[in-house]
């Protein structure tokens, strides 16, 4: 029995663990782990479970209380152990992470360390599977390369002068780094609050501004936003991009390389 925080790392969890795995995912697909508010049926699972997949640079705000609240005796797994975090921009109105910018993820290099931190914290708890982890996340893994190839051919297909989007909050920043795509997020909002008219009016400015081509609708986020920014700078709606969570198993994004590959082939589009 494993639980994992929410949708993606349950994703990476799944490739490796196979079917020894019993997994159970707190925040699931299209959930917002920022407002997430744990059930109580997510703390019986805690406390059935020999170990506990979690993201950690303050993504999952609520997560201290659970492990205590359910009295939980499986091990903890961080699975951005060992990644160097960006910082994110903040001027008050940040997500509450300290800082430290928890979207990791969004680099397929971090994804690959995410898989290399799950096959340590699974074979430690499960050693009597640890062959059987090992092969399926060397298979994984090969995927992952595949699939950083792939980003990185879209992203050499667009002008550089059109490599910027924005977006309905700040998800994007490894990518960015990564891939050289500049995501202009709108400083002071966050999945928690409401936009003000003043904050509206900053980045329709700065979209204009910086001539940026695409406005981007989040799987999280309340579409509203995005669609007033597009409207009033002019720039187009250029899709939807999924940040902090897998869609639904029927959608385009059910698992984490289709939801890599569904970004840049929304993000090329545009």
């Amino acid at each position: 029995p494993v639980v994992a925080s929410f949708s993606i790392l349950a994703d990476f969890v799944r490739e490796v663990g196979g079917e020894r795995v019993a997994l159970t995912t707190l925040v699931g697909p299209d959930g917002d782990a920022h407002v997430y508010s744990p059930s109580p049926a997510d703390a019986k699972a805690m406390a059935a479970a020999s170990l506990v997949v979690v993201n950690g640079l303050k993504f999952e705000g609520w997560l201290t209380r659970l492990l205590k609240s359910s009295g939980t005796k499986a091990k903890l797994a961080t699975a951005t152990e060992g990644i160097t975090p960006l910082k994110m921009q903040d001027d008050g109105h940040g997500h509450g992470h300290g800082g430290e910018d928890p979207h990791a993820w969004q680099s397929v290099s971090n994804a690959k360390v995410y898989v290399a931190n799950i096959l340590k914290a699974l074979s430690a708890a499960d050693p009597a599977g640890k062959a059987i982890y090992e092969a399926n996340a060397a298979a994984y893994l090969a995927k992952l390369d595949a699939l950083e190839t792939e980003i990185k051919a879209a992203v050499a297909r667009i002008p550089a002068d059109r490599r910027k989007a924005i977006t309905s909050h700040d998800a994007f920043a490894y990518f960015a780094k990564a891939y050289g795509i500049a995501f202009v997020a709108p400083q002071g909002v966050s999945t928690e609050a409401e936009a003000s008219a003043r904050d509206v009016g900053r980045i329709i400015r700065q979209v204009k501004a910086q001539k940026v081509p695409a406005v981007f609708l989040e799987n999280i986020s309340n579409p509203r936003l995005a669609e007033q920014i597009a409207r009033e700078s002019g720039a187009r709606i250029g899709g939807r991009l999924y940040s902090d969570a897998l869609s639904g198993s029927d959608g385009p994004a059910g698992t984490y390389i289709a939801m890599m590959k569904h970004n840049i082939s929304q993000i090329e589009k545009a």
